[in-house]
Protein backbone atom coordinates (compact mmCIF):
# COMPACT_ATOMS: atom_id res chain seq x y z
CA UNK A 1 0.00 0.00 0.00
CA UNK A 2 1.19 3.26 -0.79
CA UNK A 3 2.62 5.04 2.26
CA UNK A 4 0.39 8.47 1.13
CA UNK A 5 -2.72 6.18 2.32
CA UNK A 6 -1.52 5.77 5.55
CA UNK A 7 -0.47 9.33 6.30
CA UNK A 8 -3.66 11.23 7.34
CA UNK A 9 -3.10 14.14 9.45
CA UNK A 10 -5.51 15.52 12.19
CA UNK A 11 -8.03 17.91 11.05
CA UNK A 12 -5.64 21.15 11.83
CA UNK A 13 -2.11 19.97 9.95
CA UNK A 14 -0.52 19.42 12.91
CA UNK A 15 1.64 16.40 11.55
CA UNK A 16 4.13 16.15 8.89
CA UNK A 17 2.80 15.99 5.68
CA UNK A 18 4.67 12.53 5.36
CA UNK A 19 3.88 10.32 7.70
CA UNK A 20 1.35 9.69 10.63
CA UNK A 21 2.02 9.59 14.21
CA UNK A 22 2.33 6.03 14.66
CA UNK A 23 4.27 5.35 11.70
CA UNK A 24 7.01 8.47 12.48
CA UNK A 25 8.66 5.63 14.74
CA UNK A 26 9.32 2.85 12.16
CA UNK A 27 9.77 5.78 9.15
CA UNK A 28 12.52 6.90 11.23
CA UNK A 29 14.22 3.04 12.04
CA UNK A 30 13.11 1.76 8.76
CA UNK A 31 14.19 4.44 6.40
CA UNK A 32 18.13 4.67 6.42
CA UNK A 33 19.81 8.21 4.91
CA UNK A 34 21.52 5.59 2.85
CA UNK A 35 17.97 3.89 1.09
CA UNK A 36 16.99 7.20 0.22
CA UNK A 37 20.15 8.31 -1.42
CA UNK A 38 20.14 4.53 -3.04
CA UNK A 39 16.57 5.20 -4.26
CA UNK A 40 17.39 8.53 -5.59
CA UNK A 41 20.56 7.23 -7.27
CA UNK A 42 18.82 4.14 -9.01
CA UNK A 43 16.31 7.02 -10.51
CA UNK A 44 18.88 9.12 -11.83
CA UNK A 45 20.45 5.90 -13.57
CA UNK A 46 17.09 4.42 -14.97
CA UNK A 47 16.52 7.60 -16.73
CA UNK A 48 19.63 8.94 -17.14
CA UNK A 49 19.28 11.26 -20.26
CA UNK A 50 16.81 12.77 -18.13
CA UNK A 51 18.45 12.48 -15.09
CA UNK A 52 18.87 16.24 -12.94
CA UNK A 53 22.17 15.58 -12.61
CA UNK A 54 23.39 14.77 -16.01
CA UNK A 55 21.69 18.19 -17.26
CA UNK A 56 23.37 19.56 -14.10
CA UNK A 57 26.59 18.41 -15.86
CA UNK A 58 26.34 19.03 -19.38
CA UNK A 59 26.70 22.66 -20.11
CA UNK A 60 24.68 24.83 -21.53
CA UNK A 61 22.00 23.27 -19.41
CA UNK A 62 23.25 23.13 -16.19
CA UNK A 63 21.75 25.43 -13.88
CA UNK A 64 24.79 27.80 -12.52
CA UNK A 65 25.72 27.85 -9.04
CA UNK A 66 23.80 31.04 -8.33
CA UNK A 67 20.43 29.02 -9.60
CA UNK A 68 20.73 26.10 -7.27
CA UNK A 69 21.34 28.91 -4.06
CA UNK A 70 18.78 30.74 -5.21
CA UNK A 71 16.57 27.06 -4.41
CA UNK A 72 17.24 27.32 -0.91
CA UNK A 73 15.24 31.23 -0.48
CA UNK A 74 12.20 29.97 -0.77
CA UNK A 75 9.94 27.06 -2.29
CA UNK A 76 8.23 29.53 -5.00
CA UNK A 77 12.09 29.98 -6.04
CA UNK A 78 12.42 26.21 -6.00
CA UNK A 79 9.21 25.10 -8.17
CA UNK A 80 9.60 28.17 -10.72
CA UNK A 81 13.07 26.34 -11.87
CA UNK A 82 12.28 23.55 -13.73
CA UNK A 83 15.82 21.45 -12.34
CA UNK A 84 15.10 23.04 -9.20
CA UNK A 85 11.51 21.32 -8.97
CA UNK A 86 12.60 17.99 -10.51
CA UNK A 87 15.36 17.77 -8.31
CA UNK A 88 12.65 18.37 -5.61
CA UNK A 89 10.60 15.72 -6.79
CA UNK A 90 13.10 13.09 -6.64
CA UNK A 91 13.73 14.37 -2.74
CA UNK A 92 9.89 13.51 -2.08
CA UNK A 93 9.25 10.78 -3.68
CA UNK A 94 12.60 8.74 -1.10
CA UNK A 95 10.02 10.22 1.68
CA UNK A 96 6.84 8.65 -0.12
CA UNK A 97 5.28 11.93 -0.57
CA UNK A 98 5.34 12.79 -4.04
CA UNK A 99 1.51 12.90 -4.50
CA UNK A 100 2.16 16.37 -2.99
CA UNK A 101 4.03 18.31 -5.73
CA UNK A 102 2.23 16.29 -7.75
CA UNK A 103 -1.21 17.74 -6.81
CA UNK A 104 0.38 21.21 -6.62
CA UNK A 105 1.44 20.72 -10.16
CA UNK A 106 -1.85 19.68 -11.40
CA UNK A 107 -3.55 22.49 -9.73
CA UNK A 108 -1.15 24.86 -11.66
CA UNK A 109 -1.82 23.29 -14.72
CA UNK A 110 -6.14 23.56 -14.15
CA UNK A 111 -5.60 26.90 -13.00
CA UNK A 112 -4.66 27.88 -16.62
CA UNK A 113 -7.12 25.87 -18.41
CA UNK A 114 -10.33 28.44 -20.36
CA UNK A 115 -12.11 25.86 -21.58
CA UNK A 116 -15.49 24.75 -19.59
CA UNK A 117 -15.39 21.52 -21.22
CA UNK A 118 -11.09 20.84 -20.18
CA UNK A 119 -12.21 22.69 -16.60
CA UNK A 120 -14.30 19.99 -15.99
CA UNK A 121 -12.42 16.98 -17.32
CA UNK A 122 -9.62 18.02 -15.33
CA UNK A 123 -11.12 18.61 -12.12
CA UNK A 124 -12.83 15.15 -11.86
CA UNK A 125 -9.47 13.86 -12.72
CA UNK A 126 -7.77 15.56 -9.70
CA UNK A 127 -10.57 14.68 -7.42
CA UNK A 128 -10.29 10.72 -8.43
CA UNK A 129 -6.36 10.82 -7.85
CA UNK A 130 -6.03 13.08 -5.28
CA UNK A 131 -9.21 14.09 -3.53
CA UNK A 132 -11.15 11.06 -3.05
CA UNK A 133 -11.04 8.92 -0.11
CA UNK A 134 -9.17 5.96 -1.08
CA UNK A 135 -8.03 7.70 -4.07
CA UNK A 136 -4.72 6.06 -5.82
CA UNK A 137 -2.78 9.06 -4.65
CA UNK A 138 -4.77 10.74 -1.25
CA UNK A 139 -3.19 14.26 -0.08
CA UNK A 140 -4.17 15.05 3.35
CA UNK A 141 -7.20 16.85 3.49
CA UNK A 142 -9.86 18.52 6.09
CA UNK A 143 -13.24 17.12 5.08
CA UNK A 144 -14.38 20.75 5.08
CA UNK A 145 -11.92 20.94 2.02
CA UNK A 146 -12.66 17.94 0.10
CA UNK A 147 -16.48 18.18 0.91
CA UNK A 148 -16.37 21.58 -0.50
CA UNK A 149 -14.14 20.37 -4.16
CA UNK A 150 -16.66 17.62 -4.22
CA UNK A 151 -19.93 20.12 -4.04
CA UNK A 152 -17.29 22.26 -6.83
CA UNK A 153 -17.18 19.35 -9.45
CA UNK A 154 -20.78 20.28 -10.81
CA UNK A 155 -19.39 23.22 -12.01
CA UNK A 156 -15.55 23.71 -11.38
CA UNK A 157 -13.89 26.97 -11.14
CA UNK A 158 -10.20 28.09 -11.56
CA UNK A 159 -10.43 28.66 -7.76
CA UNK A 160 -12.18 25.26 -6.77
CA UNK A 161 -8.96 23.62 -5.40
CA UNK A 162 -7.07 26.47 -4.58
CA UNK A 163 -7.96 26.06 -0.77
CA UNK A 164 -6.45 22.80 -0.85
CA UNK A 165 -3.63 23.65 -3.09
CA UNK A 166 -2.78 26.44 -0.58
CA UNK A 167 -2.34 23.84 2.52
CA UNK A 168 -0.14 21.48 0.46
CA UNK A 169 1.96 23.92 -0.32
CA UNK A 170 2.58 25.35 3.47
CA UNK A 171 2.56 21.90 3.96
CA UNK A 172 5.44 21.51 1.42
CA UNK A 173 6.96 24.60 2.52
CA UNK A 174 7.02 24.12 6.28
CA UNK A 175 8.18 20.10 6.38
CA UNK A 176 9.67 18.54 3.00
CA UNK A 177 11.02 22.06 1.70
CA UNK A 178 13.48 22.50 4.93
CA UNK A 179 14.39 18.73 4.86
CA UNK A 180 15.46 18.88 1.34
CA UNK A 181 17.42 22.01 1.62
CA UNK A 182 19.51 20.24 4.14
CA UNK A 183 19.53 16.95 2.77
CA UNK A 184 22.62 15.35 0.73
CA UNK A 185 20.81 15.41 -2.16
CA UNK A 186 20.64 19.12 -1.98
CA UNK A 187 24.81 19.69 -1.04
CA UNK A 188 25.25 17.37 -4.12
CA UNK A 189 23.50 19.17 -6.74
CA UNK A 190 25.16 22.46 -5.46
CA UNK A 191 28.45 20.81 -5.48
CA UNK A 192 27.61 20.08 -9.57
CA UNK A 193 26.64 23.36 -10.05
CA UNK A 194 29.38 24.46 -9.08
CA UNK A 195 31.51 22.02 -11.21
CA UNK A 196 32.83 20.07 -8.41
CA UNK A 197 31.00 16.63 -8.40
CA UNK A 198 29.10 14.71 -10.92
CA UNK A 199 27.85 11.86 -9.01
CA UNK A 200 25.39 10.91 -6.07
CA UNK A 201 27.58 9.79 -3.48
CA UNK A 202 27.31 5.94 -1.99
Amino acid sequence: MRENLACVLSQNMAFSDCMKPTDFAAEKKGIKRKDWRNRIRFLLKTNSSKSILHLMTTRPHRPTADDVQQWAQSLDRLLSHKYGKAAFYIFLKSEYCEENIEFWTACEEFRILTSKKEMASKANSIYEDFIQNEAPKEINLDFHTKNYIAESLHEPTTACFLSAQRKVYSLMENNSYPRFIYSDLYKELSAAARGEGKHIKS
